[in-house]
């Protein structure tokens, strides 16, 4: 009778850099399979350098049926899925007043409804395996972010979808947990777009709002979402885990 554990395997959504990055390295240092997701392969495969167990999927979650194709070559290739990671995300806005649906839509289409369409499509393999869906929100969702409503917004509807599927799934033996970063060094600020003034402006109200006193770092967060996904965690669902350097109950 073969008794030996099956590798797990695991797929990371905007594993080309930061918390996604640190997040996929870690699985694989803990002897995962990683489906490492991302818009570019350059990163991606950077991602995976010196890691055998990383293997980049270049692919845009928000374009049509790309969450079947995710899942349906993750199965072809590796047999199974086990935990599935939403952690990709972008962030950009302004205040009231300014935004269109040029700005709303993008922000929507990758923060929450991309993590819909793929936790749903990856349904029956994780409740064949007794997964666990991991989400990546923001502490900011459960404080207030003037002029950048949007993103706190939908990261705050994937926390409570974190709940709901935790409940609708439970039963299935699938798990639902989220892991909320605070003020966390990756590339987030440049990607919108803000000048080096901007950005040094936004590290300053940040670190006046962390009491540990620093920003933190992706593999401090990669930490946390691997622990949330093990097996050991096995009775722990429905959970949002801040990781922010005690900014939430500050």
């Amino acid at each position: 009778m073969d008794t030996t554990t099956p590798t797990r395997v695991v797929v990371v959504t905007g594993a080309g850099t930061g918390i996604g990055r640190a997040t996929a390295r870690s699985f694989a240092a803990r002897g995962a399979t990683v489906v490492a997701v991302g818009r570019r392969e350059g990163p991606l495969r950077e991602t995976a350098e010196g890691h055998p167990g990383i293997h980049p999927f270049p692919a845009d979650i928000t374009t049509e049926g790309a969450a079947e194709e995710i899942v349906r070559s993750t199965l072809t290739v590796h047999g199974r899925l086990d935990v599935l990671v939403n952690n990709a995300g972008i962030s950009a806005g302004g205040p009231l007043g300014t935004l269109d649906r040029s700005v709303i839509a993008p922000l929507l289409e990758t923060n929450l409804v991309a993590p819909v369409l793929l936790t749903q499509a990856a349904v029956p393999a994780l409740r064949e395996s007794r997964g666990v869906v991991v989400n990546v929100t923001t502490t900011i969702g459960q404080r207030g972010w003037p002029a950048n409503s949007v993103y706190p917004a939908a990261k705050s509807a994937l926390e409570t979808l974190t709940r709901c599927w935790a409940v609708e799934l439970a039963p299935a033996g699938v798990r639902v947990v989220a892991v909320a970063p605070g003020a966390i060094e990756t590339p987030i600020a440049e990607h919108m777009g803000l000048t080096p003034e901007q950005r040094e402006a936004v590290r300053a109200w940040q670190l006046a709002h962390t009491p540990l006193g620093r920003i933190g770092r992706p593999e401090e967060v990669a930490w946390a979402i691997t622990s949330l996904a093990a097996p050991d965690a096995a009775f722990l669902t429905g959970t949002v885990l801040p990781v922010d350097g005690g900014a939430l109950v500050a």
